[in-house]
């Protein structure tokens, strides 16, 4: 047990995904050894550790200084038990542990105490779960090699030490066709796609240790699996407690593992067996026991074959049967023939986060957890996940759109599809009677009163079983009043009916748990009243202080790292940047002016207008009256700008806000073109008579160019004349302009007046009197 410690610290240290989800690892013990007892009762006291830590106050989230502080919380706990030890334990017989190295008997202990000790602690903390020597090697296809000693984490992988594959799974409700039927044909060719390309990645991935790299190409394990199983099931209008439902998961299962061993075969027609098939030697087996595993894999091939036969008759889905049935025979056929490439084919991997990201509502063969349920994320924070079926399954049980729609909403209000008791009344969901065990959960809802028994679980995984290379990583869930007894019922149940591998886990027996059917509140109402009462008081407190609150302005800041906008602007020479931070939906919620002279009293000003305006858009002001407000404001230094949509700006002020509203007021700038200022033409008589008198002056004729060239020249004489004129004016009016601004007031060049400068245009005086 020391050193299953120094295991637990270096799990402990190696984080998956880097820092936010623990490590796993397995730990499995035969139920001869001597340590047994110690090893069953070892996580149940670190659980109890930790309850008392967590009533002294310490955080008991998962990742919780609580659980942080005590032993085995990265670790799973397995015992392996065999045929002999649970017949024993039925009748009630010895049993003798032994010492590893010799085999001498060392305890006589009761075989029954010994189970109830194990589901004593599953009752406790969940551990430890029981794997099934018996079925193991039976479905074992490289018996040549040596015995499965022990699994994965989760125990969907079970083969040989030193091994490792890849893991794949598909989205049931991706094959389900519109007119209701399983779409077979596109399932074998998803089958075909992935295996094959699982069996590329064994050459091209990376492996942690030499003799794991070297036992992966010489088995080449693969594990196709699926997801969604519970939602495809429901969509159906099936419970998932009946032969309807295991029939159809039975079969579906089979078409995959038996297509995928008939690709298998394929690939091997093309790139040979995997090495192990004719030659069961490998790394770290220093005596195999026999020289190939031909026979081995022949006749596990031929349980599964004869498995097909078992699956439940379903007038529905037996085409599915029929399906499964031509999958398994051209598997035997061309397994015959060329081999297999593959030791491995397929396991029902747990398939916990990436559901999500599959677009999944339930997980690998799990039924839904709850029709509503509340993830508790890693990095924290809570996920409400409401289950999307429904409304299928309801549809197809005959329900109206408006019944659906009423249904749904009940779900979403109450977090069952049970009516619900409010008031004294009655909230009638709508739902028949008769139809509630199609939406029975693995828990029983936190206002309702149904959940699926442990007996349809197991029943579920013995249905696709058979027609697994490797084991099904699930959950029997139980419920929180269960007993050990049930517990002691659910493993015997288990191992009668051929399952590799079980794990228990009775509802809130762990203080943490990532899926619960309440946003708050476990247990009894008898337990959550005091509960209920001290958050009564707690939320009256916050009432008192939040209307303390209600005269105080309130502050909406931007996230630590927030998304932001930077604009170059050039008001007649004067170069800066603009700045501008969002808040998560996009709108502005700070500024930053930066000029390129810094130090001057410009960029001070700019500084101190940029910081009143960060300030009143987090207070609330709406950035229409700051735009409003500050356009059109008229000081230096102001003249033409580079930007088309804004071509004069009065004012740095003037151009900053005007170009806010061009950015993040929808219209601005349609309404802005009118005359250039936002403000209504004034309807004016003759005014435009005398702006064309204006602008249309006369132009003195131009002669047409004759065949001799003298009207050209006399043109070209008076031209230059007048020319000449005109570059006179200009030139001695260019001498005053070299560095004259733009004038604030009608927006021509200036002219030097002295130490000042004027405009010609409109008179406007730049300093000067």
């Amino acid at each position: 047990m020391a050193f299953l410690r120094i295991y637990d610290q270096v799990a402990n240290v190696v984080k998956s995904g880097g820092k936010t989800r623990r490590a796993a690892k397995m730990n499995t013990i035969r139920d001869w050894h001597g340590d047994i007892e110690e090893f069953i009762d070892a996580k149940q006291i670190e659980e109890k550790k930790a309850w008392a830590l967590i009533e002294q106050g310490y955080d008991g989230s998962y990742n919780g200084d609580a659980y942080g502080s005590v032993m085995y919380q990265n670790e799973n706990l397995s015992v392996r038990v065999s045929d002999e030890f649970m017949q024993s334990a039925l009748e009630g017989g010895n049993w003798w542990t032994r010492a590893v190295t010799t085999g001498d008997k060392l305890e006589k202990k009761d075989a029954g105490n010994l189970l109830n000790k194990i589901s004593e602690g599953t009752w406790v903390c969940g551990d430890p779960g029981v794997q099934y020597d018996g079925a193991i090697q039976k479905w074992h296809t490289c018996k040549g090699t040596e015995q499965i000693h022990s699994t994965n984490p989760c125990s969907e992988y079970v083969f040989l030490n030193n091994t490792a594959c890849n893991l794949a799974s598909l989205n049931l409700m991706r094959f389900k066709r519109e007119d209701g039927g399983f779409d077979v044909k596109r399932f074998k060719a998803a089958v075909r796609v992935f295996i094959t390309a699982q069996e590329i990645l064994v050459d091209n991935a990376s492996y942690p240790t030499q003799p794991i790299a070297e036992n992966s190409h010489i088995f080449r394990t693969l594990g196709l699996g699926y997801a969604n199983l519970g939602s495809l099931v429901m969509s159906y209008g099936l419970p998932y407690d009946s032969d309807e439902g295991r029939a159809l998961a039975g079969a579906i299962t089979s078409i995959m593992t038996g297509h995928a061993y008939e690709q298998s075969a394929e690939l091997a027609a093309a790139k040979g067996a995997f090495p192990g098939y004719r030659d069961s030697s490998c790394v770290n087996v220093t005596k195999p026991l026999a020289k190939d595993n031909v026979q081995s894999m022949r006749g596990v091939m031929q349980l599964h074959r004869d498995a097909v036969e078992d699956i439940q008759s379903s007038k529905e889905y037996g085409y599915l049967k029929d399906a499964a049935r031509e999958c398994w025979d051209a598997a035997l056929a061309k397994g015959d023939a060329n081999g297999y490439r593959n030791a491995q084919v397929s396991v029902l991997a747990p398939t916990g986060t990436i559901a999500f990201l599959m677009d999944c509502d339930t997980t690998g063969i799990e039924p839904d957890i709850a029709l509503v349920k509340y993830k508790l994320l890693a990095g924290g924070g809570t996920l409400k996940i409401v289950n999307r079926t429904v409304p299928d399954a309801l549809n197809r049980l005959g329900y109206s759109d408006d019944e659906i729609k009423n249904i749904v909403a009940h779900v979403e209000e109450f977090d069952t599809i049970e009516d619900v008791k409010e008031d004294g009344e009655t909230r009638k969901s709508g739902l028949k009677p008769d139809h509630l065990d199609v939406f029975d959960c693995a828990f029983k809802p936190f206002r309702g009163e149904r959940s699926i028994h442990y007996m349809a679980h197991l029943k579920m995984m013995a249905a696709a079983q058979p027609f697994i290379s490797g084991a099904i990583s699930k959950t029997v869930n139980l419920p929180r009043e269960c007993t050990v007894e049930d517990i002691t019922d659910a493993y015997v149940q288990a191992w009668k009916l051929g399952l590799k591998c079980v794990a228990i886990y009775r509802d809130g027996s762990k203080r943490s748990q990532p899926l619960n059917t309440a946003k708050t509140g476990e247990g009894t109402e008898e337990d959550s009243a005091p509960a209920v009462d001290e958050r009564i008081q707690e939320l009256e407190e916050q009432l008192v202080g939040l209307q303390k609150q209600i005269d105080q302005p309130l502050r909406r800041r931007l996230p630590e790292t927030r998304t932001a906008v930077t604009h170059k602007f050039d008001i007649a020479g004067h170069e800066g940047y603009l700045t501008i931070g969002l808040f998560e939906d996009g709108t502005p919620g700070e500024m930053f002016i930066t000029m390129a002279k810094e130090g001057s009293t410009i960029g001070g000003l700019m500084d101190s207008v940029a910081a009143l305006t960060s300030i009143s858009l987090q207070y609330g002001v709406p950035l229409d009256a700051l735009v409003r407000k500050f356009s059109h404001q008229r000081f230096e230094p102001s003249g033409f700008t580079k930007n088309p949509q804004i071509g004069r700006a009065s004012s740095i002020i003037d151009y900053v806000f005007r170009w806010m509203g061009s950015q993040f007021i929808p219209g601005f700038i349609e309404k802005s073109r009118g005359n250039g200022s936002g403000q209504q033409e004034l309807n004016i008589p003759g005014l435009q008579e005398q702006q064309a008198k204006r602008l249309n002056k006369p132009v003195v004729e131009l002669p047409v160019a004759g065949s001799d060239g003298e009207s050209i020249a006399h043109a070209s004489t008076q031209a230059h004349e007048h020319s000449h004129e005109g570059s006179a004016i200009s030139q001695s009016v260019a001498h005053f302009m070299e560095d004259a601004p733009t004038c604030p007031t009608c927006g021509n060049v200036t002219v030097r007046n002295g130490a000042c400068f004027k405009c010609l245009n409109c008179g406007e005086s730049l300093g000067c009197s």
